[in-house]
């Protein structure tokens, strides 16, 4: 007689991933499906330039990186934080190190080597990886339903994870088909959105066809804090044919991505020289320019030229352009009119999902007994920096460890 106890992971990004080695650590047979050739294939691509695995900042800014789903992510960081994820990736002997703004990469800065220490561990440990397999969801007997390579099949399993990705970059397999299985359930889902986007701005057709692809660095924009105050927030970002993109706007974007739903439009006030004052600026512009033209007045006196030049002429009134003070405001605080998301599928990650409200605090659907939800299909949201990726391996380890321990307490089935 023996028992038969076997784990199903349908998903193999960080979350899947790390939910199936909880599993298998656990004394489970495990399974893992995945509708793309191999798994990890978002992983593989966010490292592309550079694996942001973590960030080293304190656990409060930490924290409040999660916006409204911090109660919920909160314990899961608590459990598996950004020490406890740089300690697991050096068990699999890869080393990190932290970058001067404090983001954790690995040594080698690329996902490929810790990728494949990962999956040859998983597999020396057990866990069968089952590619090209795509899930449609379950059959009246309660099997799991698969297209594979084969053809169509029907696995039973003890206990599930899901870990089907957000919506975001569905080549790479995050396409959220899984919404729809769900909702049939009756299983609340917030709708998919795009988070850590681009924006939409209505450029003329000469600032997009000269400007397109040339990055703003060294600029500030508005944003808001926790408690409703404007406040400058420093980076740099990309102009874009259709408007903007880049790590500025990405740590921002949520903010700007709720406004537009709300309002239709968000505008957003840039600085084009934050390292000097107003005062500054407009003493500048008001001295005597003689002979030079206005681009080099701005050249000569700021250092004014290029993309920041090209948008100065594409958002400030000729009017306004004649007058120091004015064109100083402009410099210091120039609206940027943003007028609506990059599609879904350019998102870096989504936002919405499984709501929590439909999870038990070990992640279990209520209405599913034995079916656990991880990663990004999971309704938070995160900037990049890391924050994305720990919150999806520590949801992963929830997962498969909230599986374990709903098993321990249900009747275990002997067979010859």
């Amino acid at each position: 007689m023996k028992c038969a106890q076997t784990a199903v992971v349908i998903g193999g990004g960080p979350a899947g991933l790390m939910a199936a080695e909880m599993l298998v650590q656990g004394g489970m047979h495990v399974a893992l499906y995945d509708a793309m050739p191999s798994v990890g294939r978002k992983f593989l691509l966010a490292g592309k330039g550079g694996l942001n695995i973590t960030h080293s900042e304190p656990r409060e800014p930490f924290l409040s990186r999660y916006g409204t789903r911090r109660a919920d992510i909160e314990p899961l960081l608590e459990a598996f934080g950004p020490d406890a994820l740089c300690d697991w990736i050096h068990g699999l002997g890869v080393q990190t190190f932290v970058g001067s703004s404090g983001r954790v990469f690995p040594r080698e800065m690329k996902a490929a080597p810790l990728l494949r220490a990962w999956l040859h561990r998983l597999r020396s440990a057990g866990v069968a990886i089952h590619v090209r397999h795509r899930w449609h969801g379950w059959d009246q007997s309660g099997r799991l339903c698969f297209t594979g390579p084969e053809g169509d099949i029907a696995v039973q399993a003890d206990v599930v994870v899901l870990a089907l990705g957000g919506g975001s970059w569905a080549r790479l397999g995050s396409d959220g088909a899984w919404v729809t299985v769900l909702q049939k359930l009756g299983i609340e889902v917030a709708p998919l959105r795009p988070a850590n986007c681009g924006f939409d701005v209505d450029w003329s057709e000469h600032f997009s066809t000269r400007f397109a692809g040339q990055p703003l660095k060294s600029v500030a924009l508005e944003w808001a804090d926790s408690a409703g105050q404007s406040a400058p927030r420093r980076g740099e970002f990309v102009v874009t044919a259709t408007g903007i993109e880049g790590s500025l706007i990405y740590a921002l974007s949520a903010g700007i991505r709720d406004e537009i739903a709300t309002h239709g439009v968000a505008t957003r006030h840039l600085d084009l020289m934050p390292d000097k004052s107003l005062a500054q600026v407009t003493e500048a512009l008001s001295r005597p320019r003689g002979a030079d033209s206005m681009a080099n007045h701005l050249r000569r006196k700021l250092g004014l030229e290029g993309v920041k030049a090209g948008l100065l002429r594409e958002l400030v009134s000729k009017a306004d352009f004649a007058v120091p003070a004015l064109l100083a405001a402009a410099i210091k605080a120039l609206p940027l009119r943003l007028v609506a998301p990059r599609p879904l599928d350019e998102a870096i990650s989504s936002a919405g999902g499984v709501l929590f409200e439909s999870l038990d605090s070990n992640l279990m659907l209520r209405k599913q007994p034995g079916v656990f939800c991880a990663g990004e299909m999971l309704d938070w949201e995160a900037p990049t920096g890391g924050y994305l990726l720990t919150a999806c391996f520590a949801s992963g380890r929830a997962a498969g460890l909230g599986a374990l321990e709903w098993l321990k307490s249900r009747p275990i089935t002997p067979v010859d």
